[in-house]
């Protein structure tokens, strides 16, 4: 049965989804991070696989692998990527969005396009979690098929959902699998386990100029073809 009430907080939930790139210290508490991780496994996975590996971190453990990333990030730089997450040649029009994202976010920072120092400094609060008291690292099993992506994303979108809900914030951040192996150090991980991504979670600091971001999304009949309505 359709209840209006509940879908306008669902959607609510959904479309104040932002990327936070500066957060409080106020801690989350461990109860509501394994809530917010029981909701987002009930996202489908192909024969109920769940394909998901979380490593959930706070305090000292975060503190330790940012400390650890942040020193590769400034000397040596990256490990490099196991799996092509962007393409090798971009085009438009996924070209002109990725600059226009950048354009803003450092046009909100001050920060020229010539100034590469400050740029790099601004990628490196990436491996801080943005100052988020609760950092995760996600990873998979190599035994399964790339297709598992798609049911992982279905997960972290369930985790950023109900993390709005809740009056949290996120950032999914695709930059921690350019340190995998930095990572698996720090945390133990095994070599059998493929790092995905990380986000970041809190509460955003609504003062601070970079979370007043707010991406542009393409109007439906731009990305779809409807046939037979």
């Amino acid at each position: 049965m359709y209840d209006p009430i509940a879908a306008a907080h669902v959607d609510q939930a959904i479309t104040s989804r932002r990327s936070i790139r500066r957060f409080l210290p106020k801690p989350v508490p461990k109860k509501t991070v394994e809530e917010l991780l029981a909701i987002a496994a009930r996202a489908p996975s192909g024969t109920n696989v769940q394909p998901w590996k979380v490593y959930a971190l706070a305090g000292h453990a975060k503190d330790a692998l940012c400390a650890a990333i942040l020193d590769r990030h400034n000397t040596v730089g990256m490990d490099g990527r196991e799996f092509d997450y962007y393409p090798t040649e971009w085009a438009d029009p996924w070209l002109s969005r990725r600059r226009k994202i950048g354009l803003d976010l450092y046009g909100l920072l001050g920060i020229g396009k010539d100034e590469k120092v400050r740029m790099k400094e601004q990628a490196g609060r990436n491996y801080l979690f943005f100052d988020a008291p609760v950092g995760f690292i996600f990873t998979m099993d190599r035994q399964l098929g790339r297709g598992m992506f798609i049911d992982y994303g279905m997960f972290l979108g369930n985790l950023m959902t109900a993390a709005r809900a809740r009056g949290l914030d996120t950032c999914a951040q695709a930059a921690f699998a350019d340190y995998h192996q930095t990572i698996r150090q720090v945390l133990g991980i095994p070599e059998n386990e493929l790092v995905v991504c990380g986000m970041s979670l809190g509460y955003a600091d609504n003062a601070a100029p970079e979370n007043k971001l707010v991406t542009e999304r393409e109007p439906v009949e731009k990305f779809t073809e409807f046939r037979g309505f």
